[in-house]
């Protein structure tokens, strides 16, 4: 058999719309997306890796009796008129969680939500990306060559509005076949609770010591050299801060890291660090010198100490030697939820979260009845649909173990 035909999709449909850049082209596309019908495609490009923030660079979005539209975040800041002449109408993005925060900050908060890549998830698609989803579900190939670049650039390049304007052009012929699947397979009210779920998510707290996820930490095995570590990585977060520039750009995590393991005296010393003579890194050798013998010379009861354990159950690598027992209860569980990923066709996080399934088999309930368990995932985040899938199964597992006594 022939696979069938994938037609290159290369220009939209009406054109480049033109980028929207004063208030008053808002206020005209706010008009007609408020007299438009049915779900709004809306997508949104940041500059990852190039600048500090993860603010958005260019707002897409396209509904039918509307069109495309293009909008400059940049002069145009306030889309909190257009979120309201949307009302409740329904949201469509593909892997919504990277978008809505950038989203939120111009004031555009959807109510109501469809994820054509957790849909995509849910249905058991093995690849979920937006150009691989839009060649399978509907035959057609996306261009995504510019996904990656610095959408801080102006002007944009002609070539990037295209790509940008293509990335909302068939989102909702996308959403429309995905959602008549939910349905057919049953799964559609799941896939609707996972929406109001990510809309109704809070915002996460800042990370406590985020310098300790420096890339290569790992190899830094004094705690003078975690101070080093500490010391470089918040004055390259203070210089990326200030510049609006990605912090890898600045220094990268490597050179941190040899800095700490060398704890360099001299400038000479420093720079024979190779990435220490970059452009951007350069121009900073003496504070960074600094920072070097701030932290050697920091007294010992201010250095920083090893992470201690957190609130959660230890690596589940661990469980063996740590409590045998969870471990056998981790495995029983994790055999459970891969049973019924492959019966749904479903990824196993999807079906349950991981980390609910080690902290429900790190400290169980002293009952192990359905009951119990399905209070005690709800306690841990999991939607009501998994605990309906998941309660009962779970909690037979976990009981045979009690009965032969491996519990």
């Amino acid at each position: 058999m022939t696979e069938p035909e994938v037609q290159p999709l290369l220009e939209p449909r009406e054109g480049i719309p033109p980028v929207i850049e004063d208030p008053a082209a808002l206020a005209a596309a706010v008009q007609a997306f408020a007299r438009g019908a049915g779900p709004v495609a809306v997508d949104a490009e940041r500059a990852s890796g190039y600048r500090y923030s993860g603010r958005a660079y260019l707002v897409q979005l396209r509904r039918a009796g509307a069109g495309s539209a293009l909008i400059d975040p940049v002069p145009c800041r306030d889309l909190t008129a257009l979120n309201d002449a949307l009302g409740t109408a329904e949201i469509v993005l593909h892997a919504a969680t990277q978008d809505l925060p950038c989203l939120a900050e111009l004031g555009f908060r959807p109510r109501r939500l469809f994820d054509t890549e957790l849909a995509g998830r849910l249905l058991g698609y093995e690849r979920v990306g937006l150009g691989t989803m839009v060649e399978v579900v509907l035959g057609l190939r996306l261009e995504k060559g510019h996904s990656a670049a610095d959408w801080s650039t102006r002007p944009l390049p002609e070539a990037w509005l295209r790509y940008a304007a293509l990335d909302v052009e068939v989102l909702i012929e996308l959403r429309d076949v995905l959602h008549a699947e939910l349905e057919t397979t049953g799964k559609l009210e799941w896939a609707l609770e996972e929406f109001t779920a990510i809309l109704a998510a809070p915002t996460a707290p800042p990370r406590s010591d985020p310098w300790r996820r420096t890339s290569g930490i790992h190899r830094v095995r004094t705690l003078r050299g975690l101070a080093v570590v500490r010391e470089l990585w918040t004055l390259r977060d203070e210089i990326a801060q200030a510049a609006d520039l990605a912090p890898g750009r600045v220094l990268p995590d490597s050179a941190i890291v040899q800095a700490a393991l060398d704890q360099p005296r001299t400038t000479k010393a420093l720079t024979d660090i190779a990435p220490f003579t970059g452009r951007s890194a350069r121009r900073h050798l003496r504070e960074w010198l600094a920072a070097v013998t701030r932290a050697r010379s920091m007294p010992d009861a201010e250095l920083p100490q090893p992470v201690g354990p957190g609130d959660g159950p230890p690596p589940a690598n661990r469980w063996a030697d740590r409590d045998p027992v969870a471990a056998k209860r981790l495995a029983a569980a994790r055999a459970v939820v891969a049973a019924l990923a492959d019966e749904h066709r479903m990824p196993t996080e999807n079906l349950l979260q991981p980390d609910a399934v080690r902290r429900l088999t790190w400290e169980p309930p002293a009952d192990l009845s359905e009951e119990a368990i399905a209070v005690r995932l709800r306690e841990l985040g999991a939607r009501e649909w998994q605990i309906a899938l998941t309660a009962h199964p779970m909690a037979r597992a976990l009981e045979r173990l009690e009965i032969k006594g491996e519990v």
